[in-house]
């Protein structure tokens, strides 16, 4: 039953969660339980057998797009199939799903779900400086490290001093 159950498992979104789900009971309910692939996260989707809504994707995607970014979850849905997203998820050697994707040939990304280092922020707000005409100080202004440090109050952000050096 389960051969039959992973055959129909084929969209894109199963590519954010383990291949073969937990086979479980609640109450005398079986259900199928997937757990999210994501290191850092130990969120499960549970899927009851016996609903009218048994092969329902709905709670994968809400929980993927809330853990991985919806760029991301758009993007492997762009792949085709399950095995397609696996196999551009496995290529991801430094984290950056995003790009792994936009490698795939998919899709223009603009952003990525990881955080900058400390050099590639450095190179960013030159290349926005620079291509925008931003002065230099833009980088102590409030609102600039409000939308910068917002949900990460270490993210590093250069002197204006720096910048102008690194320009």
């Amino acid at each position: 039953m389960l051969e039959r159950m992973m055959a129909k498992w084929n969209t894109p979104i199963y590519a954010f969660w383990t291949p073969i789900p937990t086979i479980g009971y609640d109450d005398g309910h079986r259900y199928h339980e997937f757990k999210c692939f994501k290191k850092s996260c130990s969120k499960s989707v549970r899927r009851f057998l016996d609903k009218s809504d048994a092969t329902s994707t709905g709670n994968l995607h809400r929980h993927t797009k809330a853990c991985w970014g919806a760029d991301i979850v758009h993007l492997a849905m762009n792949a085709g199939n399950v095995e397609n997203a696996r196999n551009v998820l496995s290529k991801s050697k430094d984290g950056s799903i995003a790009e792994a994707f936009r490698k795939a040939g998919k899709e223009q990304v603009t952003y990525s779900h990881r955080q900058h280092m400390k050099m590639e922020t450095r190179a960013e707000i030159v290349r926005w400086v620079t291509e925008n005409a931003r002065p230099y100080s833009i980088v102590k202004d409030r609102g600039f490290k409000n939308l910068m440090k917002t949900g990460r109050p270490e993210y590093y952000l250069p002197s204006p001093h720096t910048v102008s050096r690194d320009v």
